[in-house]
């Protein structure tokens, strides 16, 4: 599976939006996730002061290289390995999707269109999709 185009584009195009905003959006995303879904909030309890700033981060740099996941790979191992440490299961993405694109949209406003969030949607899942994937891999070695 690969990202549409359209995908790319929009997502290339929310990169200054987003990049002035994200440690707002992923405040407010953190906000929604604990209150939402409280189940996650363990998953957290290692995490830094300045996790929001991390995942911040982290979404500008999958912003600016969605048409080059190659530079991420690293990044990406480093995520799923902190994911199986912390007992991170397929069902949360789901939550922390809803978490983010509303927070998104909490933050952008109007500026934050249905094409974007849309492009987000599918860039989150597709992102997700490895990450699970990587992660199932990992689970499985320590069953091993």
């Amino acid at each position: 599976m690969s990202l549409s185009q359209e995908t790319v584009t929009a997502v290339k195009k929310t990169i200054p939006l987003v990049g002035k905003n994200a440690e707002k959006i992923t405040t407010r995303m953190y906000e929604i996730l604990f209150s939402k879904y409280p189940e996650t909030k363990p998953l957290f309890a290692n995490a830094q002061s300045d996790q929001h700033k991390k995942l911040a981060g982290a979404i500008a740099a999958f912003a600016a290289n969605i048409d080059n996941l190659d530079a991420l790979s690293a990044a990406v191992e480093k995520m799923a390995n902190t994911h199986v440490q912390t007992k991170v299961k397929p069902e949360h993405y789901p939550m922390v999707a809803d978490a983010l694109i509303t927070a998104m949209g909490d933050v952008l406003g109007d500026d934050f269109t249905d094409e974007y969030k849309q492009a987000w949607v599918e860039a989150y899942t597709f992102l997700a999709n490895i990450l699970m994937q990587r992660e199932k891999e990992l689970y499985s070695q320590q069953n091993s």
